[in-house]
């Protein structure tokens, strides 16, 4: 009998080995089945809006195509280059250089350092000059009107930047940055935000002038949108850039 009840329980405990083992196994692929899925969403939401970035980056550059000709031709006057190549800095803190139709003289990086005791931002984190002596009669007008921005579609085809997000600081300005402020660059720069539409309030309509928004308050919604962001989102955004740029409080 005692021999008996021996076999009989060894029977049970390998039962129970067998049984914790593939409970294990059971576990593993459960988790192993949710990484996957998270995988594939975050993979599948990366290249939809990738794919978003290519696609209307290719349809703007081709519908803009004799504007650039035009703008080429009246920056050259002056005898300098067409584009301004500025260090940027990107997602996770890489460094890039981004385009710009040139809208100020040649030497204007080496007059920089003088001017810099003029600046209106109070927190001494981004530069902003009214009536910058720099800027040149055409790059007043392509600033104005934003134009000197188009050329950051090519930026969005090499991959560096964005249609939609923050838009890239200055090395020198990220030098500055606190722990806070670096959560702006968990996410690839973009072309236009919701503090160059001016959106503030979170209001579907929303459109204010980005002028009247700090330091402090651009970090804020940008981490807004990194927390919340879309392809339908991106869309709007993209959308109220237009009249924001027409009303003037834009880009």
């Amino acid at each position: 009998m005692r021999q008996t009840s021996q076999i009989a329980e060894q029977q049970a405990l390998r039962l129970l080995e067998a049984q914790s083992r593939l409970g294990r196994i059971k576990m593993r692929l459960a988790l192993h089945g949710k990484r996957w899925t998270w995988l594939t969403v975050v993979n599948g939401a990366y290249a939809a809006k990738r794919l978003f970035d290519i696609v209307i980056s290719l349809v703007c550059l081709l519908l803009a195509a004799p504007l650039f000709i035009v703008i080429a031709l009246l920056v050259r006057r002056d005898g300098g280059p067409v584009f301004f190549k500025q260090k940027r800095v990107g997602l996770h803190g890489r460094e890039f250089e981004m385009l710009k139709f040139r809208s100020m003289c040649v030497d204007a990086e080496a007059k920089l350092a003088e001017l810099l005791a003029q600046n209106e931002k109070a927190q001494g984190v981004t530069f902003k000059m009214k009536n910058d002596p720099r800027i040149t009669p055409v790059g007043r007008f392509i600033r104005k009107t934003s134009i000197d921005e188009l050329p950051q579609f090519l930026n969005v085809l090499r991959g560096d930047m964005s249609i939609v997000g923050p838009r890239p600081p200055l090395p020198r300005e990220v030098a500055l940055y606190s722990n806070s402020d670096r959560l702006r660059l968990h996410a690839r720069p973009g072309i236009t935000c919701l503090w160059q539409v001016g959106e503030r309030q979170g209001g579907l309509w929303e459109i204010g002038d980005r002028n009247s928004i700090d330091f402090e308050e651009q970090v804020s919604l940008d981490v807004r949108y990194i927390e919340s962001q879309s392809l339908l989102r991106d869309l709007w955004i993209l959308l109220k850039t237009i009249p924001a740029i027409i009303l003037g409080k834009g880009m």
